[in-house]
């Protein structure tokens, strides 16, 4: 087990109070391992393996395409018939070949049949001629002879996959052509990796849940709906422990619990300037503390290490714990940026990184070198091609309306200062992400 006390001997620029975000997010993956796989594997339908995490690798038990078949509509022939030479090749049509409904005679020298897209090449043919190039009259058809070549649109048996070879690899998450995959080898059940449970919590004495009154100076709630939904995207089981209140007893006692019933525990909120010795109080009494703040915007007050539940550190079940800040928007930034991967990695997916593509800025961005940010951005297509971004206005992380505006994330990186419209930077978009 690796401690926060050895991360300075392997993980470049430890700073536990100024972490920066590549170092924060190094100390994350190592701690952020698989689960043991015997006991967490367990057998479902098609029906209920979207989004799953493969446990093995399936092996396809026949070949596909399970025959020569024709890859278009049109005239199936031995590709012998070229050779004869001349400008235009004549052939007689002796059949016709559906699929499901194959030509089983052989057809002799000058003979053809007519075909379906995907219906079983008839024998003794290795050649398909597409219907658009050939001219009929009766029986007869004729195309030219340079358009064409032996085997030409005809899929191989096995071509697309052979038996005996792996069709999916473990630690995919399964997606929808996966599953289309999979029926088409006759495979109706498959071993997948039981789901990461998260349990998580918000904590505030102000915070109010949705259906009370407010009071003065209270507020809704939001940050275990955003949790929620992002949770669900990545196929998690989760435990939702609703408001915990800011005093020691309630926060140990929502900490044991959440230990006792999850693989990871997240909490918002409690981890800011004035609470920060609190946590760190309770989280070194319950487990190990690798930081608590990161060089981040929004984000920068983030607590990560281990819990236990047993009566000291290190003694009962363990869950990693991510306490992340309390604003709206910075939950969603370290979620995604720093939760996200430690979530993939414990279920057992291989790593699925986020989307980086280029863009331009379309105007100047105020930016302080020293810490990494990610803004909200709106990119758009212009007429020359290029990806072009703007900022959505106001980038407080108090601001959730701008989440719900933005299309993606500005990433600035650590070394950088302020932008000038036309410079180049990165953009994580949103769309398959929130």
């Amino acid at each position: 087990m690796t401690t926060s006390k050895e991360f300075s001997a392997c993980v470049a620029q430890y700073d536990p109070d100024a972490l920066p975000v590549e170092a924060a997010q190094e100390i994350v993956r190592q701690w952020a391992m698989p689960r043991a796989s015997d006991a967490r594997v367990e057998r479902v339908s098609l029906h209920d393996a979207l989004d799953r995490v493969l446990a093995e690798d399936v092996i396809s038990p026949i070949d596909v395409p399970a025959f020569d078949n024709s890859a278009m509509d049109g005239y199936a022939f031995a590709g012998a018939a070229l050779a004869r030479g001349g400008d235009t090749v004549d052939l007689s049509v002796a059949g016709t070949a559906l699929a499901g409904r194959p030509f089983t005679a052989t057809p002799g020298a000058g003979e053809c049949v007519r075909i379906m897209t995907g219906a079983l090449m008839p024998p003794g043919c290795d050649t398909v001629v597409p219907q658009e190039l050939v001219t009929r009259a009766g029986d007869t058809i004729r195309f030219a002879n340079a358009k064409m070549r032996a085997g030409q649109n005809r899929r191989l048996s096995g071509e697309d996959l052979a038996k005996g070879k792996p069709a999916l690899l473990a630690g995919r998450i399964v997606r929808a052509s996966d599953l289309g995959l999979l029926a088409s080898l006759g495979i109706g059940e498959v071993s997948v990796r039981k789901r990461l449970v998260v349990a998580f919590f918000s904590t505030g004495d102000e915070l109010r849940s949705v259906g009370e009154t407010l009071s003065p100076g209270s507020l809704y709630d939001s940050n275990r709906y955003t949790l929620f939904a992002m949770l669900r995207r990545l196929g998690v089981e989760t435990v939702d422990l609703g408001i915990v209140r800011d005093d020691r007893a309630s926060l140990e006692k929502a900490l044991r619990h959440a230990t006792e019933s999850a693989d990871v525990v997240i909490s918002s909120g409690g981890v800011s300037v004035g609470d920060a010795d609190f946590t760190r109080e309770l989280m070194n009494s319950l487990g190990d503390v690798a930081f608590w703040k990161i060089a981040m915007r929004p984000g920068r007050p983030l607590a990560f290490g281990r819990l236990w539940s047993g009566e000291r550190a290190g003694t009962g079940k363990a869950a990693l714990f991510f306490g992340l800040p309390g604003n709206p928007v910075a939950v969603m930034a370290t979620f995604y940026f720093i939760v996200r991967e430690a979530l993939l990695a414990m279920s057992g997916a291989t790593r699925q990184p986020l989307t980086v593509i280029r863009a331009i800025s379309a105007g100047p961005m105020k930016k302080r070198a020293g810490r990494t940010e990610f803004q909200r951005g709106i990119a758009t297509r212009e007429v020359d091609g290029r990806l072009r971004v703007v900022t959505t206005g106001p980038q407080g992380s108090g601001v959730l309306s701008s989440m719900s505006e933005a299309n993606c994330f500005i990433v600035l990186e650590q070394a950088r200062g302020d932008i000038d419209a036309g410079d180049e930077v990165e953009i994580v978009p949103f769309d398959g992400l929130i």
